[in-house]
């Protein structure tokens, strides 16, 4: 282990330690905010120290933000024993946030931390909040996050612990939240199948946390890139603001808002395009806006209108509609159903396949996801494609099964990549390019399928003639399941509002 690595270990450990001690009895869910909140204002003013010895200076300052006194950790942590620290930590976000409206407030206006009450009844009554906040920046005064020092060394090492922190909460929150936290490692491999050598203005319109995007613009040397995202979820969108300055892209642009309902990204009142679309959509999103699909003034579902319970195909219709035309590139991790579902979605598909735009369809190992043991595929798309072939992997069944999920090792990684370059490069002298792991399809060979792209359809497995292995059923069931949790969210909402305690 390096020494950058070392860093990050031990401060990640230090910061979850934290976390389990100020959790206590509270949802985890709501915990991680002030977390991350609470780490962003000891990282921006652990970074100013060479210019705290200025003690009569109101506001110091580092190449990234004015600190105001009042958003000073050092003071807070003097007023830690106060029985108004809540308002005095909300007052110190307040303020830091006013001094760099440029930097922290979105373009519409919004509070990166509008969603974070440090005086708020959720940390319990007066006593135990008091409590918990004072043993908080008891525990944050100690962990040292200089970029200038020894222990935390540049923007790279802080925002790699704050991803760390990320997925260590998704995996502690588990299936009590409702967001899913894709892998850094998943982030990695589509970021390497998409990348473009005709530039480097990167979107991504489900960017969650930001983690997809980072991960595309690492592969562009010196950060010559340039970030665009939009999140529905505003805590995600919070998070991904946060994650985008730790990184040090300060000039990511990411808007907060409804992609499929109301785009944000636009130039001259139309659609903005981009070299590179990335995401990780809602698995099969209920109610995603098909009413309002088919009067959409951007014309972005000519191919047809998804059912309302899956918009899958109206994000990959988003995706594609934003992508430069001959030299666009689209990466998307789907649920299975995608491939091989029937009635509105195979008319767009056939669509799609038609225009020849489908470059590679790769099936990836069940329980990746952090909250979900959906198995999931990668499709990617180039409108710049040259030939008439599409390859087909089945790379699930290469993983390391852990406790809690499966992770694609660094073998299956670069297995994954292997291949799929030599496609790209026609290094591959027959169809079937490994025996029961990549295959490359015609457009004829897909037409005769009936557009079905189960992958079982082309790269066969050892039970021939199986067309739906037992993947494709875990990912139905999954699928079942994840509807019946959103219903049962919606029931309890309805019931509480009907004043029943739930």
């Amino acid at each position: 282990m390096n020494i950058k690595d070392s860093i990050e270990y031990e401060t990640t450990n230090i910061i979850r330690e934290v976390y389990d001690i100020f959790k206590g009895n509270l949802n985890s869910d709501l915990c991680k905010d002030y977390i991350l909140a609470i780490l962003f204002l000891k990282y921006v003013n652990d970074s100013n120290k060479s210019l705290n010895s200025l003690k009569d200076n109101k506001e110091y300052i580092n190449n990234q933000f004015f600190i105001p006194k009042e958003s000073r950790f050092d003071y807070l942590y003097q007023e830690r024993e106060n029985v108004n620290i809540g308002e005095i930590i909300n007052i110190a976000f307040a303020s830091l946030e006013e001094t760099n409206k440029d930097k922290l407030k979105g373009r519409d206006g919004n509070s990166i931390f509008c969603n974070i009450d440090f005086n708020s009844t959720n940390l319990g009554n007066i006593k135990e909040k008091n409590t918990r906040l004072r043993i908080l920046l008891e525990n944050f005064n100690d962990i040292e996050l200089d970029i200038s020092s020894t222990t935390v060394k540049n923007t790279s090492t802080i925002g790699d612990i704050y991803m760390q922190l990320i997925e260590y909460f998704a995996i502690t929150i588990g299936k009590q939240a409702s967001v899913f936290i894709t892998p850094r490692k998943v982030c990695s491999l589509l970021a390497l199948l998409t990348q473009s050598e005709h530039g480097t203005k990167i979107f991504d319109p489900t960017c969650g946390s930001g983690s997809l995007l980072i991960e595309a613009g690492k592969m562009i040397e010196d950060k010559k890139v340039s970030l665009y995202g939009q999140e529905l979820n505003g805590n995600m969108w919070a998070m991904a603001k946060m994650n985008m300055l730790l990184h040090g892209y300060d000039d990511a642009v990411i808007r907060w808002g409804d992609t499929l309902r109301d785009p944000k990204l636009l130039e001259d009142d139309k659609l903005m395009k981009f070299d590179i679309v990335l995401a990780a959509p809602p698995f099969s999103s209920n109610n995603w806006g098909e009413e309002e699909a088919q009067f959409d003034r951007f014309n972005r579902f000519w191919r047809g209108v998804p059912p309302r319970s899956k918009g899958n195909w109206a994000f990959i219709s988003h995706m594609i509609e934003v992508a430069y035309e001959d030299k666009g590139k689209i990466g998307v991790i789907i649920p299975h159903g995608v491939l091989f579902r029937g009635g509105k979605e195979k008319r767009i598909r056939k669509q799609l396949i038609d225009e020849n735009y489908l470059e590679a369809v790769i099936g990836l190992p069940s329980n990746l996801y952090y909250g979900t043991g959906i198995p999931t595929a990668i499709m990617v798309f180039n409108k710049g494609k040259k030939n008439r072939n599409t390859l087909f992997i089945d790379a699930s069944q290469e993983y390391q099964s852990n406790k809690n999920q499966n992770i694609l090792r660094d073998e299956d990684f670069n297995h994954i990549l292997s291949v799929f370059n030599k496609f790209k490069e026609d290094r591959v002298e027959s169809k079937i390019v490994e025996d029961k792991y990549a295959y490359i399809a015609t457009l004829d060979e897909i037409r005769v399928n009936d557009y079905n792209l189960n992958i079982p359809l082309y790269v066969h497995s050892s039970e021939e003639g199986v067309k739906k292995d037992t993947q494709i059923i875990l990912e139905e069931i999954a699928e079942l399941e994840h509807q019946l949790l959103y219903k049962r969210e919606s029931i309890s909402a309805c019931l509480k509002e009907l004043g029943f305690q739930i």
